[in-house]
């Protein structure tokens, strides 16, 4: 509670970031596998004489230019507003650890920008040997910028024992290198290796199957099929990465993994479940719809076929992203703050102390309910609305005072065994403060009074 809470309202804060970063994943992979492909296949058409190609393949670096150079640039921008807003405890963790590496990644990415813009508008003005030197450049250090990011964000998951050991000491960032090499960098950068590669090739499909003269019909069909084999690593590695990248995964992410498996017929969380499937599935139907629509049958593809594609890479994509954002519940860092930005180590002090005690957020007033507002917003809507995405309203639903204190109390100290541990961060704070979150959420269950017109309809009906 050192920080003001965002609401927002229907969908709440975590899916504001999880739209902006899809968005931004989608445009960021291109960026890191498209500029590997833009000069392997200047470099093939200049090998094979297949000239004629050159002013396709200098429309798809423009799209490239823009896509990623501009809503790539600005997509970025918004994730960072997103967390500094809905996680500010979690953002100031990492800008702490790694001002390091953010200041070495922010190089690469000035060089990666104006790599790009130079590579697009040198296009038959500079020699063919230098101008792939600036698309090679470009590449180099795109990459480099995912190598820095997937530290980061790896570490969230896995912040690997040599930090923890040291966390919340002042100490953090003496143990930079064991943070960012944490358990899951070298499968997760993997991963993401691939997933680029995959997304330079589907975009390239959408640029291709727009070309319909019939002069570049031969070349057309050449160029279709070599972008198609840029999804084959990973249809073939992908499956040995994720068994790796499951091996590095800590117990607790497992074992939200093994609930959702262990209770799909209950459904008492099932969303993992569903959404990992989901991610196979798609994964699965994009591999045959490349391989008869693109690579057997590269004359066939219309645009139709490459945008339904992109629409299943898409879906790929977002569910990945989410089920990587679930497993690392009930965490936002690993075993060192919780989702609702309360460290691990503070949790006894607060429940002694009080969570309210000393925010500069606290109603000024003593109304229970007002505080137990405050305890909601301070630990609640991280992941949950009022009557929105994952609706207290909906989840409280015949429950009066007694039963949601009695909960409370349940979340406040859960044992072991309970399925609510391995995804819910504890609830903290005195016996007081969690009475008043009771007394504010059996606000939400209670129905709403009747209007001045249902009243007035009512007062008709009964004078009849």
């Amino acid at each position: 509670m050192n920080y003001p809470v965002w609401d927002v309202p229907g969908i709440g804060g975590a899916w504001v970031i999880g739209i902006i970063a899809i968005l931004h994943v989608l445009i960021a992979w291109f960026a890191v596998g498209g500029g590997l492909y833009l000069p392997l296949a200047e470099q093939k058409l200049y090998r094979e004489g297949r000239e004629e190609w050159l002013p396709v393949l200098i429309t798809h670096s423009r799209f490239f230019l823009i896509l990623t150079g501009v809503f790539g640039a600005l997509s970025g921008v918004g994730i960072w507003f997103a967390i500094g807003l809905v996680h500010p405890e979690a953002t100031s963790t990492l800008i702490h650890n790694f001002v390091f590496g953010w200041a070495i990644e922010w190089v690469f990415f000035v060089v990666e920008l104006a790599a790009a813009a130079v590579y697009y508008y040198s296009w038959n003005r500079i020699p063919r040997d230098l101008h792939l030197k600036v698309g090679y450049l470009y590449a180099l250090s795109s990459f480099l910028t995912l190598v820095i990011i997937n530290g980061i964000l790896s570490f969230m998951l896995t912040p690997g024992s040599a930090w923890l050991a040291v966390a919340g000491t002042g100490q953090e960032a003496s143990r930079f290198w064991q943070a960012f090499f944490n358990p899951t960098y070298w499968p997760s950068l993997v991963m993401r290796t691939l997933a680029c590669l995959s997304l330079a090739g589907i975009y390239a499909l959408i640029t291709y199957s727009r070309v319909d003269d019939e002069a570049l019909a031969r070349t057309r069909t050449v160029m279709v099929r070599w972008s198609a084999q840029w999804l084959v690593p990973m249809f073939l590695l992908m499956p040995f990465v994720l068994l790796w990248f499951l091996a590095m995964t800590p117990k607790e992410g497992m074992s939200v993994l093994e609930l959702g498996i262990t209770t799909i017929g209950s459904g008492a969380f099932t969303q993992v479940t569903r959404i990992a499937m989901l991610t196979i599935i798609t994964t699965v139907t994009i591999s045959g719809v490349v391989y008869f629509f693109a690579y057997r049958f590269p004359r066939d593809l219309s645009p139709g076929h490459a945008f339904a594609i992109l629409g299943l890479a898409v879906v790929a994509t977002s569910s990945t992203e989410y089920a990587r954002e679930t497993i690392r519940k009930p965490y936002v860092i690993g075993g060192y703050m919780y989702s609702n930005g309360v460290r691990r180590s503070e949790v006894e002090k607060f429940n002694t102390q009080g969570y309210l005690t000393a925010s500069l957020w606290k109603p000024a007033t003593d109304d229970a309910v007002a505080s137990g507002h405050a305890m909601f917003r301070g630990q609640c809507m991280s992941c949950h609305t009022v009557s929105g995405y994952r609706s207290m309203k909906r989840l409280l639903q015949g429950r009066d005072e007694k039963a949601i204190a009695s909960m409370l109390e349940m979340l406040h100290r859960p044992t072991p065994d309970s399925m609510y541990v391995k995804y819910m961060p504890p609830l903290v704070g005195t016996r007081e403060e969690r009475e008043a979150l009771a007394k504010f959420l059996a606000t939400l269950t209670r129905p709403a009074p009747p209007s001045l017109a249902q009243q007035e309809k009512r007062q008709q009906v009964m004078a009849r």
